[in-house]
C-alpha cells in the first residue's frame, strides 16, 4: 500500500454528526411505498368488498413485488451509507486514488451533491482548495448549506468552497482548475450528451492537470467509451485509461449490478 493509499484508509468521513445522506433518495422510497400501500387497499377491496378473486389475486402479487422491491432498495440505501454498509466511502477512495496529483492547487468536483467527494479531496490533499458545483434539484435532499455544515464539521471549510452550478455548462474560464473529479453525475443529466459533458468538464482543466471521473457507463447512454478516450489521446491527453469501477470499488460486477451500477467505470489521465 502507497503512502496516498494509506492516508485514504485513515480517512472516517461522518464521524462527528456530519449528513452525507445516500445515493437511494427518499422519494423513491415514498413513491415505491404509497404505490404498495395503494396496490394492498385494492387487493383487499377486490377480495372482501367486490368480491373478485382473479382481481384481487393480481393486485396481491403486485404487492408481494413491491414489498419485495423495498426491501431491495432499502438493502441498497444501507449498503451505500455512511455507518452502514461503506460502499459509497470506497467508491470515493477508489475516485481519489487514481490521481497522480501533488496536492498544490484546485480541485473542482462536479456534482457534489452533499460534500463528501469535495471533503474527502481537501482531508487528503491539506494544501489544495477544493470546489464543489452541484445544480442541487429536488431529488435529494442536499444543499450549498449542508455542503458547508458538513466541510465545518470536517474542520476543512476554510479551504472547501461550494456553489451552485450546471454541469452542461460550468461557470469557470478555461483550464481553471488543477484537478476535476466527478462521481456518478453525468447519467443523471436527461437527454444529453455524455461525451459532451465531459469534454465540458475537461474544458476547464489545466493543461498538465489530472482528472477522474466516475459514472454508471451504460453503453446506451455513453456509447463507445474505447473510442472516446481514444479521441482524447488524440487531442492530446495523456495517460487516458478507462478502469472498472464495478469491480475495484465495488468488488464484483455482480454486487454493483446488485445496487444498480453495474456499468461503473472511472475515466482518467492528464491533459
Amino acid at each position: 500500500m502507497n503512502k496516498k493509499e494509506s492516508k485514504q484508509e485513515n480517512i472516517r468521513l461522518g464521524t462527528h454528526g456530519e449528513d452525507y445522506g445516500s445515493w437511494m433518495s427518499n422519494p423513491f422510497f415514498y413513491i415505491i411505498g404509497g404505490i404498495g400501500v395503494l396496490v394492498a387497499v385494492l387487493a383487499f377491496l377486490s377480495f372482501y368488498v367486490f368480491h373478485v378473486a382473479v382481481l384481487g389475486a393480481m393486485f396481491a402479487v403486485i404487492t408481494i413485488a413491491l414489498v419485495v422491491l423495498l426491501v431491495w432498495i432499502t438493502w441498497i440505501r444501507w449498503q451505500y451509507a455512511f455507518g452502514g454498509g461503506g460502499i459509497m466511502e470506497q467508491v470515493h477512495m477508489v475516485v481519489l486514488s487514481h490521481l497522480d496529483y501533488d496536492g498544490q492547487g484546485k480541485i473542482l468536483e462536479v456534482g457534489c451533491g452533499s460534500g463528501a467527494l469535495t471533503i474527502r479531496a481537501a482531508l487528503t490533499w491539506t494544501k489544495a482548495q477544493v470546489i464543489g458545483v452541484d445544480y442541487w434539484g429536488a431529488v435529494y435532499n442536499y444543499s450549498k448549506a449542508l455542503c458547508e455544515k458538513n466541510a465545518a464539521s470536517e474542520g476543512v471549510a476554510s479551504r472547501c468552497v461550494f456553489q451552485h452550478g450546471d454541469a452542461k455548462q460550468l461557470d469557470f474560464p478555461d483550464e481553471s482548475f488543477d484537478v476535476v473529479i466527478s462521481n456518478y453525475v453525468y447519467h443523471n443529466i436527461i437527454g444529453e450528451d455524455m461525451h459532451k459533458l465531459l469534454l465540458e468538464s475537461l474544458r476547464v482543466l489545466k493543461k498538465g492537470g489530472v482528472f477522474a471521473l466516475n459514472d454508471d457507463m451504460k453503453p446506451k447512454l455513453y456509447g463507445d467509451m474505447e473510442d472516446f478516450a481514444q479521441k482524447l489521446r488524440d487531442m492530446g491527453y495523456q495517460d487516458v485509461r478507462l478502469i472498472d469501477t464495478a469491480q475495484e470499488a465495488f468488488g464484483s460486477h455482480h454486487r454493483a449490478a446488485m445496487m444498480m451500477l453495474g456499468s461503473s467505470r472511472l475515466l482518467v489521465g492528464r491533459k
